[in-house]
């Protein structure tokens, strides 16, 4: 989730850390406020019929808006409102279902639902620099429905979904807690709808990842483990604690290089070489791992000679001069590299997708000028609700609630979500229940939030067969599907991994 937060590219703040790791709300969705508790309201099930045409298929789907009731302890209860898209005259015993969510930590799913993965979309022009008047909301012919059904899911006191009364919001506001209730609504909402024998998978986005690895672990927990076919992480968070750019935490800049090399290159900042950005982005990563790994270890024991070579090899890939790498040893964040790349033109790069820059104003800030791909979604998704799901209830649909600090969320026996929480035993554990699952990581290739090379740290130091375990990069950022190409790619890989 995005906080405010006043603009400093050279601290690297806890809000700012937090905006890094878990972003996947807009700058609208922060004025919500302190959190009150609202009592429950019962809605009546929305049940729509729709055609559309999915992965080149033509077929008939049924929406359906409804809340289930859960409960997760003695004092934590909710009722959750998910949005499901089910294929009409499909076997359930075998038809696959997939639940979906987005981050924060509290967000809600609308998002990953119109912004790329439900049955409609909202379109962007390729052109980064185009008026937000030219957004659309089109049918998707990229999602997956005609091989996956799908529930987006937006946790308690976000979208339509509310604790019970008698019930503190912040209960659920916690690593734990927050996974309890996904767990519970997943199992209630299976045996509702008769799909106790469905093939179940997850996909989760930002710190979404970071809950699906801890559903994963709770429901392979226990005397009634339910099995996971598979689960999808996009924009991944679950080993943040490696990639956090502290100073003296090298392996971080070693991950960073690729995506840092893949925005320089975007730019034309960076010493092509006339090079396809594929073959460039193989020698940063070799590079990274090899060289400047070498020599960031060795510290201050490197010889000038050798710094001197990084720092060119820093400069070709990066586009920031070699000098600047020798005066700073020879590390930039990325938080750093948003403010100088393009800082003789006084331009400020995406947080969230890099390709997007905005002016600096006078006192050195500006907002995120990537934020405008979420604030497409925000403007289209009430509509959305009212014109083809026929949803028409009073209450608001909140996009996400009040997290102002780090403190305000239990992090556990971790102080934060850069303590070291092994959010990825959750996934081996699942592994280990069912031999067959299998995982798919996902990430935006100008993301500078969730990186490409922490993607790949996840996928090589968890211990996971890699046999099952697909690594994937796309155009675009950390809402990558705004890209046509990249919403037809996800969908693509979303059909591979349930089949």
């Amino acid at each position: 989730m995005r906080m405010k937060a006043a603009f400093n590219p050279f601290v690297l703040t806890p809000a700012i850390a937090l905006m890094i790791a878990l972003a996947a709300a807009p700058a609208a969705a922060q004025q919500a406020g302190p959190v009150a508790v609202v009592d429950q309201v019962d809605h009546p099930v929305v049940v729509t019929r729709h055609k559309g045409r999915f992965g080149g298929q033509a077929i008939a789907y049924t929406a359906t808006v409804e809340g289930i009731a859960v409960s997760t302890g003695a004092d934590e209860g909710a009722r959750i409102v998910s949005f499901a898209y089910t294929r009409d005259k499909a076997d359930p015993a075998t038809r696959p279902v997939m639940f979906l969510f987005n981050g924060g930590p509290i967000v809600a799913a609308q998002y990953l639902h119109i912004g790329g993965i439900g049955p409609k979309r909202v379109a962007y022009p390729d052109d980064v620099t185009a008026d937000p008047s030219s957004f659309a909301l089109v049918d998707n012919g990229y999602s997956p429905l005609d091989a996956v059904d799908m529930v987006f899911v937006d946790p308690a006191s976000t979208g339509f979904s509310r604790v019970a009364p008698g019930t503190d919001p912040r209960a659920y506001f916690s690593v734990k807690a927050d996974a309890r209730q996904f767990a519970a609504f997943i199992r209630a909402w299976l045996k509702q709808h008769g799909r106790e024998r469905s093939p179940v998978y997850l996909t989760g986005e930002s710190y979404g990842t970071n809950r699906a690895a801890e559903i994963a672990g709770q429901l392979a927990d226990g005397p009634d483990p339910l099995p996971l076919a598979g689960i999808f992480l996009y924009g991944q968070a679950a080993n943040i604690i490696e990639y956090s750019q502290r100073p003296a935490n090298i392996t971080s800049y070693v991950a960073s290089l690729p995506t840092i090399a893949a925005i320089g290159w975007y730019h034309g900042r960076a010493d092509r070489k006339g090079r396809p950005l594929d073959a460039f982005l193989a020698e940063a990563r070799a590079f990274a791992k090899g060289d400047y790994l070498t020599v960031l270890y060795q510290g201050s024991a490197a010889s000038d000679a050798d710094k001197r070579r990084i720092a060119g090899r820093l400069a070709e890939f990066s586009g920031i001069p070699a000098d600047w790498y020798l005066a700073n040893g020879l590390k930039i964040t990325k938080e750093r590299y948003r403010v100088e790349l393009l800082k003789d033109r006084g331009l400020l790069l995406g947080r969230a997708d890099a390709r997007y820059t905005a002016p600096i104003t006078d006192k050195g800030g500006a907002p995120d000028p990537s934020d405008v791909l979420m604030q497409g979604v925000q403007k289209f998704f009430p509509l959305y609700l009212r014109d083809d799901l026929k949803v028409d209830w009073k209450d608001a649909y909140v996009p996400a609630i009040g997290i102002t600090s780090l403190e305000d969320w239990n992090w556990g026996d971790s102080a934060s979500p850069f303590g070291d929480w092994p959010y990825y035993k959750g996934i081996s554990r699942m592994m280990t229940l069912n031999p067959r699952f299998r995982l798919l990581i996902g990430n935006g290739i100008y993301d500078t939030q969730t990186t490409m090379g922490a993607a790949e740290l996840l996928a090589t130091q968890s211990g996971w067969d890699p046999a099952r375990v697909t690594l994937r990069y796309y155009d675009g950022g950390h809402t990558g599907y705004s890209v046509a190409a990249t919403a037809r790619a996800i969908g693509d890989d979303i059909r591979a991994l349930v089949r």
